[in-house]
């Protein structure tokens, strides 16, 4: 009786559905390759070979990035799979038996990056030594086109995307802040209105793209004068610095007993932040892990957001 020996020139090669994969989750070949160590050119033409191996395109081109033909989408079911038997075949050869490995990329706005998501993803790594790590820093809402990122943390009111979920990790307030000096030269303002005889610290209104984070927004009366940084840390500097009174998250500022809170009782905004993912990131054991290690990270500041 003869042995039946598999052909696999029929079938698709497994190197290219993950590559598949790696573009449904990041919609850009350049982010792609960035992750893969490999070229924009060999992940075009892996999926072009992946495309005449199937018989149809698996990616179209849409203004908001590559997007998953239904056969992409058939393609990629086929491809979480061999994703998920290597992992286990990973977790029986290792001596650790660590399930994460591979490269995460994370978008975040400076202040919640560095207070925030910077520990929390040092804690993942620490827990996951074979897991890597890119976080980028940018404050944005949530990217209508396909950001080229796993994991977008994004603040502001969220704005529905069909191909994004937005997941809350927790709100926090800006207050009104100042140095003692500065009030002690200037006066402590009794009301809101009076923020018009002072020096104003915040976001570079024009360049700002999470408005809510802005003066204007607040509805404060225009100030004396300004000074405006597209960088929250150089605001908190300058308010340190007695540059005037600042429009500041408490949970960056709530330990520096130098600055001293402004109408505290007349003027807060809250403003929430956001874990964004796509259907096919969200799939992956890393970006649920790295949202769970934020969830965790913010649970432990507490106080400090709601302060």
């Amino acid at each position: 009786m003869g042995v039946a020996v598999v052909d696999f020139r029929r079938f698709p090669s497994p190197d290219d559905l993950l590559i598949l994969l790696t573009v449904a989750r990041l919609g850009r070949f350049n982010a792609v390759a960035d992750t893969l160590g490999t070229t924009h050119t060999t992940v075009s033409r892996r999926i072009d070979a992946l495309d005449k191996q199937l018989g149809g395109r698996t990616l179209a081109r849409t203004p908001q990035g590559w997007e998953l033909t239904d056969l992409g989408k058939r393609a990629i079911a086929a491809a979480e799979v061999i994703e998920d038997s290597l992992g286990d075949l990973t977790i029986g050869m290792s001596r650790n038996a660590d399930s994460l490995s591979g490269l995460v990329r994370v978008s975040t706005s400076d202040g919640f990056g560095a207070e925030i998501v910077t520990p929390a993803l040092v804690k993942l790594q620490q827990q996951h030594p074979e897991l890597n790590v890119e976080m980028l820093s940018e404050t944005k809402r949530i990217s209508q086109n396909r950001s080229g990122v796993d994991l977008e943390v994004v603040a502001g009111n969220s704005e529905a995307s069909s191909n994004a979920r937005p997941i809350l990790l927790t709100d926090y307030y800006l207050r009104l802040y100042a140095t003692s000096d500065y009030l002690a030269a200037r006066g402590t303002p009794a009301t809101t209105d009076e923020i018009k005889h002072h020096n104003f610290v915040s976001y570079v209104e024009s360049a700002l793209r999470v408005k809510e984070l802005g003066h204007a927004a607040s509805r404060l009366p225009a100030p004396a004068s300004s000074f405006q940084s597209t960088n929250i840390f150089a605001q908190i500097e300058a308010v340190r610095a007695h540059a005037g009174i600042g429009l500041l998250p408490t949970f960056m500022v709530r330990s520096m007993p130098d600055l001293v809170p402004v109408l505290p009782e007349q003027f807060a905004r809250k403003v929430p932040f956001w874990a964004v993912a796509r259907p096919e990131a969200l799939r992956s054991p890393a970006v649920r892990a790295v949202i769970q290690a934020l969830r965790s990270e913010v649970a432990l500041r507490h106080d400090d957001f709601f302060a």
